[in-house]
């Protein structure tokens, strides 16, 4: 994560507070959805910076249907969200209807919140649409006093949004996790170099990739990990990935062929005009 600039940290450790008690006033109260709107639209304009008449658009319309904000700092849209009111639970009906209007604009990013709970999803689109959450936060726990936090708030805000450190975030997290580590123990290679290094202490030891991969699958790493339908999907993303970069290595290897050079067929003898 970049450093905050400390405008960026004053204005939060200003703000977060202030917004805390408005917000716990807010639920005491049970106010509708387009109150909660107008709290929000207030956050996004005193907390993370935003132009609240250039950078924020309400009732936004995607082909028929209306988003309740949309962000956009440049030409096209940062990040949509999508409004419950502040008493409400957030669900995931309310969370595909932010998906598809996400989808529809082609938008990565989408926002669900009721003011209290925050959760931001990564929209994807590969032949069908796909979210996957990011982050999410409880507005009104966050401590000021916690870097963490910061961090978090940070990557919503308008300096953040120029740099688009949440892509960066994302794409860190998506290299760096238990699922991708775990798939990596399990690939060809590593079972290779970890047969390798038991022969190497013990010699004329007898093991096989398979016998590894077992016990590391069963034994060593915890079953979510290989298990689970994210785990096995980034199982089958990374070996996918070493396939393509190994076929990569090969074609790199392989000699190459002068196929510009002339057949014995070809050559013809050249005819020197001075003769």
């Amino acid at each position: 994560m970049a450093k905050i600039p400390s405008s960026v940290v004053n204005r939060l450790k200003s703000e977060v507070p202030r917004f805390q008690k408005i917000l716990q006033s807010a639920r005491d109260r049970d106010i509708n959805e387009a109150d909660t709107v107008v709290i929000i639209t207030d956050m996004l304009e005193k907390v993370f910076g935003l132009d609240k008449y250039e950078d924020i658009t309400r009732e936004f319309s995607i082909q028929g249907t209306y988003v309740d904000l949309v962000v956009r700092t440049g030409r096209s849209i940062d990040y949509l969200i999508e409004v419950k009111a502040i008493g409400l639970n957030l669900k995931d009906n309310h969370l595909r209807q932010a998906i598809n209007y996400a989808a529809k604009e082609g938008v990565r990013w989408a926002v669900l919140t009721n003011g209290v709970n925050w959760e931001i999803y990564r929209v994807l689109v590969d032949g069908q649409v796909s979210h996957e959450k990011v982050f999410s936060f409880n507005f009104t726990e966050l401590n000021i006093r916690r870097t963490e936090d910061l961090e978090t708030l940070f990557m919503l805000c308008k300096r953040a949004i120029k740099k688009d450190l949440i892509e960066e975030f994302y794409e860190h997290r998506q290299a760096c996790n238990k699922f991708t580590i775990g798939a990596l123990m399990l690939s060809t290679p590593a079972l290779t170099l970890i047969r390798r290094q038991l022969r190497q202490i013990h010699p004329g030891l007898k093991v096989t990739d398979e016998e590894i991969k077992e016990i590391i699958g069963s034994e060593v790493i915890k079953r979510d990990v290989v298990q689970s339908e994210t785990g096995i999907e980034t199982i089958k993303k990374v070996n996918k990935l070493l396939d393509k970069i190994e076929k990569l290595k090969t074609k790199k290897t392989k000699p190459k062929t002068e196929t510009n050079m002339p057949s014995q067929e070809d050559k013809t003898t050249s005819i020197n005009p001075k003769m």
